[in-house]
Parts: structure tokens; sequence; C-alpha cells
């Protein structure tokens, strides 16, 4: 496991995390992530030393913890940036403190998101693997 890799790969996360308080709406942000595991999955399938579902699983749960701590300490400025998400949780009839379910949450949609990530890196890895096969017949 390359550690130094998934921590430098996270730095996404972080920057996203911050730009989803601040600059970011909610309607682009998918497409920015889209972006940014296609690009994570590419670079783990070429530098990881092997097991690049579990980079990509741990990438995820690592962004999640930057996006959560972000999110949980700017959470007014958050909400203040989101009108619909703040309207979301008060029309919503939630058992805990909206902090406490994001930090309930935040892990949880990470370990998708690395499962996500971790899917696009098998499959970089197995179409960078077809690539660099001799032809048939050579």
């Amino acid at each position: 496991m390359n550690w130094k890799l998934v921590l430098q790969l996270s730095l996404f996360g972080l920057v996203m995390a911050f730009a989803t308080v601040f600059v970011v709406p909610a309607d682009i942000e998918p497409v920015l992530w889209l972006a940014i595991f296609l690009i994570c999955a590419f670079i783990i399938a070429k530098r990881a030393p092997g097991k690049v579902f579990l980079h990509g699983l741990m990438l995820g749960i690592v962004n999640s913890v930057w996006i959560t701590l972000v999110h949980f300490g700017l959470f007014s400025t958050y909400l203040a940036h989101h009108a619909q998400e703040a309207e979301m949780m008060k029309s919503m009839p939630m058992p805990l403190p909206p902090r406490v379910m994001l930090a309930i949450i935040g892990p949880c949609i990470g370990a998708i998101s690395g499962v996500v990530i971790g899917l696009l890196a098998l499959l970089a890895a197995l179409i960078m693997r077809r690539g660099t096969r001799a032809p048939a017949g050579s």
C-alpha cells in the first residue's frame, strides 16, 4: 500500500472540501468529482504498486475525512452558500443534529466513492495493461 500516493491524491479532496464551501455550487460539484475520480484512478493505475482497488477505496475514505472535517468546521458558511441543502435539512425530520448526521453520513459517502474510485482504477489498470501487450504474431 502506497500511503504517500493516497495522501497526495487526497489533496484533491481537501481542495474540493474548501471549494464546495465557498465556490462550487451543488449542481456543478458532481461533474468536478467525476473528473477528479477519473484523474485519480488513472494515477493509481499507473503508480500504485498493486492492489489498485484498495488504493482507490482508501483514497475515498481519506477524502471523506477531509470533507467531513471542513464541512463540520465551516457548517454555517457551507449552509449559507447552499440554500437548497439548508432548506432540505430544515424540512427533513432528523433524529440527530445536522452536524452529527454529517459526521455519520460523510464516511459512508467516502466508502461508496472509494469503491467507485477503486473500480475506475481497476478499469484503468486493465486498459493500460492491454495497451502495453505486444500485438499477436510479433
